[in-house]
């Protein structure tokens, strides 16, 4: 496409995508998934003699997307456009479609766009943005069903006792959601761990039934869980519904979204008290505030899914925010490939408002040794 005017500044020069696996650091299952990798793929934009970087979790054909129908598109577009890139990358997957795997591209490419913006007029991006909050609340997030009770007493400990992190979620729906009295126990012993003042946060991964779910809950009102993530699948709104009404635990989804009417079916729904946005997932940060404007119309509150250092800029800047998870996995993975990542002592992140675009700076000999692509 054409540059455009001479006043668009600097146009788009190379965008360039690696792909990489990293094991896990101990086997990791949830209600209804079990995993020992995880996926990332990285994608840095460059213009005018800097580079923009962002990043999904994703599977390796990710990248084939990137490459074959986003790329083409972004070659030559000017790099201040974010929102107009965004425009063009939804057109160019009209027919593939935008909905799936393609989102989680868009977004990979969409923040590295934003970070590239950022670093060219120098400042933060947390700056460019406009922050409507200098920290960010944070929840620990783990406590994997693939876990023995030992793992999950080092896990939440270090979290509550070293780290101060007020809040804590766990994984939960052993057997598949089958094993009720295994479900028990480990919310018990959890809160056995992390004390009686510690916000406590469950995650089926969309394992139970309704009425499961409802019994779930009802066999530890004792212990006092905060906060039920897709205690059914997201895909059945009306049984989410169903759940939300009979139990006193904030119901919350959303992780999967990949566009923005699937958010607003789920806000419309009133099925949760939480709408969950990952920025890795949703088409980016000029997707995310889209989304979150959708759920404030609603009055929802949303929290940010993962990918804690991609998403912290945004979450600083967004009105009706309530917090980020701070996951195992992507914290250990974003330590691992950048400098520059953040402290979660005290249960926050703070954005550095004082380092270029979103503050980090790829490791690449270290994010090497996991490449594949």
């Amino acid at each position: 496409m054409s540059a455009g005017p001479a006043s668009a500044g600097p146009v788009i020069e190379t965008l360039s995508v690696s792909t990489y696996t990293v094991p896990t650091d101990a086997p990791e299952a949830d209600g209804t998934f079990a995993w020992d990798s995880t996926g990332v793929v990285v994608v840095q934009v460059n213009a005018g003699g800097t580079t923009g970087i962002g990043w999904t979790y994703a599977p390796a054909a990710c990248a084939g997307l990137i490459t074959e129908q986003l790329e083409p598109v972004m070659r030559g577009r000017p790099a201040l456009d974010v929102p107009g890139c965004a425009v063009a990358m939804t057109k160019a997957v009209r027919n593939s479609p935008r909905i799936g795997l393609l989102g989680y591209a868009i977004s990979a490419v969409d923040c590295a766009l934003w970070d590239l913006k950022a670093r060219l007029l120098g400042t933060s991006l947390v700056s460019l943005l406009g922050r409507v909050r200098d920290d960010v609340e944070i929840y620990g997030s783990g406590g994997f069903v693939s876990y023995s009770v030992d793992q999950l007493r080092a896990q939440l400990s270090g979290w509550v006792h070293e780290q101060r992190i007020p809040r804590v979620k766990i994984k939960i729906g052993h057997g598949g959601g089958t094993d009720l009295p295994a479900d028990v126990a480990w919310i018990r012993s959890a809160r056995d761990i992390i004390g009686p003042d510690v916000e406590l946060y469950v995650d089926g991964n969309g394992a139970y039934q309704p009425k499961q779910a409802v019994r779930l809950m009802r066999a530890v009102d004792d212990v006092g869980v905060h906060w039920f993530e897709e205690p059914v699948s997201s895909d059945h709104l009306a049984a989410m519904r169903e759940v939300r009404g009979a139990i006193t635990a904030d119901v919350a989804a959303g992780e999967y979204g990949t566009d923005l009417f699937t958010f607003a079916r789920m806000c419309a729904a009133d099925a949760l008290d939480c709408l969950q946005i990952d920025v890795s997932r949703c088409g980016g940060i000029t997707a995310w505030l889209r989304v979150a404007a959708v759920a404030a119309a609603h009055g929802l509150q949303v929290s940010g899914h993962c990918a804690p250092h991609l998403a912290a800029p945004v979450a600083a800047a967004t009105e009706n925010f309530r917090h980020l998870e701070w996951f195992h996995d992507h914290v250990r993975i974003e330590n691992l490939f950048f400098d520059g990542t953040l402290d979660p002592t005290g249960g926050f992140l703070t954005p550095d408002f004082t380092a270029p675009g979103n503050g980090l700076t790829l490791r690449t000999a270290d994010a090497d040794r996991y490449r594949t692509g």
